[in-house]
Formats: structure tokens, C-alpha cells, sequence
């Protein structure tokens, strides 16, 4: 493993350490609680886009804010969040099939089986698509016990 890469994956563990919110966990924004830098992630399935969200327009789910650039975008998300929220708490996919929780570069998105995933960098996305099926194993495998290990 190259230098930049360790130091990368360390300094990603060291910002991913406090990111778990009460009773859930999902990759949020510190104190605020706000999930996916206020992307919309509504408008990763139906604009095929990252969006901005509008504070004015959001809403809460598992202890995370979700912002979202229309109310109708918001109606869509009330109405079935599961299937919006990213993958694993929107914590780098990639990361989780190696039981670590990191954080993401929100350019590395994709909706893939209805699904949103999130990864640490463009370099990491193409690791993770290059077994999709095996990493999604192995982080389906590890996400309860991360769950577990660091949900507060």
C-alpha cells in the first residue's frame, strides 16, 4: 500500500470517529446532523444528479436531517425514505466491506439495483465496482456489527 493511500485511510478513520448519531448510524456533519453534505437524495434517483438541498425543505430519519432542492423531492422521501438514504448510513461502501467506516467524496455516487452508495474517492469507487457483488457481500456482512460497534 502506497504512503498516500495509508495516510488517506488513517486520516478517513480519525474523521469518520464521531460521526455516529443517537440510536442509528449514519455519516452525518458533526453537531448538526445533517446527512450527505445537504445533497438531495431524492435527485440522485430522479434527476440522475447530486443536487444541493434547500434547508427550508427537509426532513429527519434516523436521528439525520436530509435537505432537499424541492418539496416535491421532500413528498417523495416522507413517503418512503428507506429507499433514499444512501447504503450503509452513507459511510464509504467500499470502506465497509473492509469493516472501517469512512468518509465520502459525494462525486463517487451511483444508484445501482435502486440503490444509492457512496465511496471515499473516484480511486476507491473503481475498486468497489471492480467485484460490486463481492464487496456488497462482504459490507452487508459488516455493517450490523459496525452498527453495533459505533452507533451511540
Amino acid at each position: 500500500m502506497k504512503l498516500k493511500q495509508l495516510l488517506t485511510i488513517t486520516a478517513a478513520l480519525l474523521l469518520a470517529a464521531g460521526t455516529a448519531a443517537a440510536a442509528d448510524l449514519v455519516n452525518v456533519a458533526g453537531a448538526s446532523g445533517i446527512a450527505v453534505d445537504g445533497y438531495d437524495t431524492v435527485a440522485f434517483f430522479t434527476d440522475g444528479k447530486p443536487m444541493h438541498g434547500d434547508p427550508s425543505d427537509k426532513s429527519t430519519y434516523q436521528g439525520a436531517t436530509y435537505f432537499f432542492a424541492s418539496r416535491g423531492h421532500k413528498t417523495l422521501f416522507d413517503a418512503n425514505p428507506a429507499k433514499y438514504v444512501p447504503q450503509f448510513g452513507g459511510f464509504c461502501a467500499y470502506g465497509v466491506g473492509l469493516n472501517a467506516l469512512f468518509p465520502v467524496d459525494i462525486s463517487t455516487w451511483q444508484v445501482r439495483d435502486g440503490k444509492l452508495y457512496l465511496n471515499l474517492n473516484p480511486e476507491i469507487l473503481k475498486a468497489f465496482n471492480a467485484d460490486l457483488s463481492g464487496n456488497l457481500k462482504k459490507a452487508d456482512g459488516n455493517w450490523t456489527g459496525l452498527v453495533q460497534k459505533n452507533a451511540k
